[in-house]
């Protein structure tokens, strides 16, 4: 089947990942160890005047012994965060990256987010995903092996308990609810649900029931292809309506930095760094997310403004 076009260019919007709220050695930087509230809202502070498109927070309950040398154990509940994070921000949307809702009754997840939604103002990006640590399902009592289809069916329970109505319902294989109302509701006519992960099953997943995809640790020689069987699905699958592709760019620096950034770090003028940066959307990307290597909060948000006064502009 021919692969469709891809859709008209718009401008690349960038959003990032917060620091401090997830700390896994592969990324956080020696200062968020010591770091806490007051840098959160300095950092959201600091997207919203800077452009970003959103920001987003993790999900995890628990870590087990096993992986928290690698993992850490700091994990910032996405909810608690990102209400936390809405009330000293105006405009940036709140993104969850990813929440995995097989860990928990659509019904208790939709309370939470639409109550979010609603004190946002709507600015809520819902991000799920399956999940990759079996100690947490075993814990909580969920199906780690059956999660695939757990999270196909939470995201259709979801769209039901996030919709218009007061009293929503679902009938379905794993959960049945109807007649329990529900407010206050979303502000969003319809919350955007991104599916994260880059497994052939996450981005089916992303393209049958998603809004949108949220790539996870796809370089970018991987998402030409990744992008043109997302948009084969769809197609067969029918869908329709607005769909937001995802990428996560390789670390940023803006400018030329004093100290060892690392060699797989995205460095230089503005203009240069944009230029790297426009090929995403060359590729049919709509929002990349970004980070900043950096040695202090007073360095990440120096970064962030930089980033949006000298290369958001050239990225549209």
């Amino acid at each position: 089947m021919q692969v469709p076009p891809a859709p008209p260019e718009r401008r690349l919007a960038y959003g990032m990942q917060l620091p401090v709220q997830s700390q896994s050695t592969l990324y956080a930087e020696a200062w968020e160890a010591d770091a806490g509230p007051a840098d959160l809202v300095e950092i959201a502070r600091a997207a919203d005047a800077a452009g970003f498109a959103y920001l987003a927070s993790c999900d995890h309950v628990g870590v087990p012994r096993r992986l928290a040398a690698a993992m850490s154990t700091v994990w910032y509940d996405p909810v608690a965060t990102l209400a936390f994070l809405a009330g000293v921000t105006e405009r940036v949307r709140l993104l969850s990256h990813v929440a995995v809702v097989g860990l928990r009754h659509p019904l208790a997840t939709a309370k939470q987010y639409a109550t979010l939604d609603h004190l946002s103002g709507g600015r809520l990006v819902l991000g799920v995903g399956a999940g990759h640590v079996p100690e947490e399902f075993e814990a909580l009592g969920a199906d780690f092996e059956r999660r695939g289809a757990v999270l196909d069916e939470c995201i259709d329970a979801l769209r039901a308990a996030l919709g218009p109505d007061e009293f929503p319902a679902h009938h379905g294989k794993l959960y049945d609810f109807e007649g329990l109302g529900q407010r206050p509701r979303p502000t969003q006519e319809r919350v955007p649900v991104w599916v994260g992960g880059s497994s052939a099953a996450a981005v089916r997943r992303a393209a049958v029931k998603g809004d949108g995809w949220l790539p996870q640790g796809d370089p970018r020689e991987r998402l030409p292809a990744q992008i043109a069987r997302l948009r084969r699905l769809r197609e067969e699958a029918g869908a329709a309506g607005p769909f937001t592709v995802g990428a996560i760019t390789e670390p940023l620096y803006v400018g030329r930095a004093s100290w060892e950034v690392g060699r797989r770090t995205l460095t230089g003028a503005a203009e240069e760094i944009a230029e790297s940066l426009r090929a995403y959307r060359a590729m049919g990307v709509h929002q990349i997310q970004v980070r900043f290597r950096s040695r202090s909060r007073s360095e990440v948000t120096d970064q962030m403004a930089a980033f949006g006064a000298g290369v958001g502009p050239l990225l549209g």
